[in-house]
């Protein structure tokens, strides 16, 4: 069991480094609520069972869906701006 944790740890530092160095927002998201999966096994593991289901819940629960949900604001605002661009490039042609 104690090689067990120790596995756990060295991939919440993984995911941690992963999470701060990739460019891609989506995949970044999914790195989180996976961290936030591996922190809720670690504290079943550490005996602290309430902290494991609030980690799990807002964690990776709610946490993640607002991401995900600002993810899509923002690509949606991105999306408006460069088809008014584009628009206002074929008016200028």
């Amino acid at each position: 069991m104690n090689l067990f944790l120790w596995i756990l740890l060295g991939f919440l530092v993984i995911c941690a480094l992963a999470a701060t160095f990739h460019r891609n927002l989506l995949s970044t998201v999914i790195i989180f609520m996976g961290y936030s999966v591996v922190m809720s096994v670690i504290w079943v593991l550490l005996q602290s069972p309430d902290l494991a289901i609030t980690e799990a819940a807002v964690g990776a629960g709610v946490t993640g869906v607002l991401f995900f949900v600002t993810l899509k604001k923002i690509r949606q605002v991105d999306d408006e701006y460069s088809e008014g661009k584009k628009h206002e490039e074929e008016k200028q042609d």
